[in-house]
């Protein structure tokens, strides 16, 4: 960076872990509120700040995503327990388990015997109650020290909706990583990428008011499910009719067609191939 251009200007979001580091000093603090639902408290710290924010929404739902987990997890540890099964089986089942509720794993104490097939777990209540207090909590880091806490809340959420956008091109629109060496390319694949995007934001958009409860990723898996293919039929001649047909929708999402007030294109008419000529067939995705 050269002398002459402005500081860099950063918010961002430190790791839950990071909290111990100033959590005493911001439970000493007093709650601001800076929109319904939503409450900070403010610890200026060598130059930066410290932003704790609390959402009682996402307190909701992270309570309950860890409750589904951790009693996912102790049913499975339930049943494990009731199997028979070989040291070596038992331990390969607990490492998935652990694989499959990494959460809820961390707040289970487990022993398993040294020589034989069996264990004991019990809750870890200590760290549970950690868990607890920090459901639904953000820490925020900046330099932005002259802003109120009210624009950081909302500069920070516009950041996590800048990287759902870019979860949504390699996830939802299937546009592996690339990487670029050049400039331009790199241009190019934003002029392309950003269409994309918006055409899925605009379809969100349309849920929203048509058909509310429904996110634009589940729309799509459903729409996968609609193929395009050709039917080939010979005639008596030699020759070949492709008919281009799409299947026909099931009841659930011919239901959402409506709700979204689409309808699917006509069906396309037949093709004839002549003496010699040979027609490629396809298969696609809508």
């Amino acid at each position: 960076m050269r002398r002459s251009d402005p500081p860099v200007q950063y918010l961002v979001g430190t790791p839950k872990g990071r909290l111990s580091q100033y959590e005493a000093a911001l439970l000493q603090k007093s709650w601001q509120e800076v929109r319904p639902g939503v409450q900070v408290k403010l610890l200026p710290q060598d130059k930066e700040l410290y932003v704790l924010a609390e959402s009682v929404d996402r307190i909701a739902k992270e309570r309950s995503m860890r409750r589904r987990q951790l009693k996912g997890l102790w049913q499975r540890l339930k049943a494990l327990q009731a199997m028979e099964l070989s040291r070596d089986q038992l331990l390969k089942k607990l490492g998935a388990a652990q694989h499959a509720a990494p959460s809820a794993w961390r707040l289970v104490e487990l022993a398993v015997s040294a020589t034989e097939a069996t264990f004991s777990y019990q809750l870890r209540k200590d760290k549970l109650r950690q868990v607890r207090r920090r459901e639904g909590r953000y820490l925020l880091r900046s330099n932005l020290t002259e802003s109120d806490s009210a624009k950081l809340w909302t500069f920070y959420l516009q950041l996590t909706q800048v990287e759902e956008a870019f979860k949504t091109l390699k996830g939802d629109l299937a546009l592996r990583p690339v990487f670029h060496q050049l400039e331009s390319r790199i241009e190019a694949h934003i002029f392309i990428a950003f269409p994309a995007y918006c055409l899925h934001v605009t379809l969100g958009r349309r849920l929203h008011d048509l058909a509310p409860g429904l996110t634009s990723r589940s729309v799509l898996e459903k729409f996968a499910a609609v193929q395009m293919l050709d039917v080939r039929i010979l005639t008596t001649d030699g020759r070949e009719v492709v008919l281009t047909r799409y299947t026909q929708p099931e009841k659930d999402l011919q239901l959402l067609l409506t709700k979204l007030k689409l309808e699917l294109p006509a069906q396309p008419p037949p093709k004839i191939t002549t003496h010699g000529h040979q027609l490629n067939s396809c298969s696609a995705d809508l």
